[in-house]
């Protein structure tokens, strides 16, 4: 009698011990936690958002090409100079503000940019598209809006 208690207990313990290894194994290999949810199998990390990175001259220039080819009416020729000028201010701009130089030197290394670039433009545009170019500069890029003229309707007398 007590060599069959002491076996089924021992029976009631390995099938308990099994029951609870196989059911681990199962939901380890299928995924279910035991919460009765998938478990992810990547690790759990915050991801860090990017810091965006400062666009090049390039892409700068790229941005503002088609309002200024709209707005002044450049042919392929003129916006191709008038591209490869911006981009060689904008990239000295850039490297200037790189150096961080005290304010007046700034300004007047600026100058010298903007002075580079008005000869470039001049010598390689017609002068009425200079001009423009000029005058769309001055109001830093910005299309101006054409008005809508209304007709006014005659009043039958």
């Amino acid at each position: 009698m007590k060599n069959t208690q002491t076996t089924i207990l021992l029976a009631l313990f390995l099938g308990i011990f099994s029951i609870t290894t196989l059911e681990a194994q199962y939901g380890n290999r299928y995924g279910n936690n035991g919460y009765g949810r998938r478990q992810s199998t990547l690790p759990q990390t915050q991801e860090t958002p990017k810091k965006e990175e400062p666009l090049t001259a390039e892409e700068l220039v790229d941005e503002r090409m088609p309002s200024i080819t709209e707005s002044i009416g450049l042919n392929p020729f003129e916006e191709a100079v008038v591209r490869t000028t911006l981009i060689k201010s904008v990239q000295k701009r850039m490297e200037l503000r790189i150096l961080n130089l005290d304010p007046p030197k700034m300004q007047e290394e600026l100058q010298k940019i903007v002075a580079n670039q008005n000869e470039e433009l001049k010598s390689g545009l017609p002068e009425d598209k200079f001009n423009a170019f000029q005058e769309l500069q001055e109001n830093r890029f910005k299309d101006k809006k054409k008005k809508k003229k209304k007709k006014k309707k005659k009043s039958k007398e």
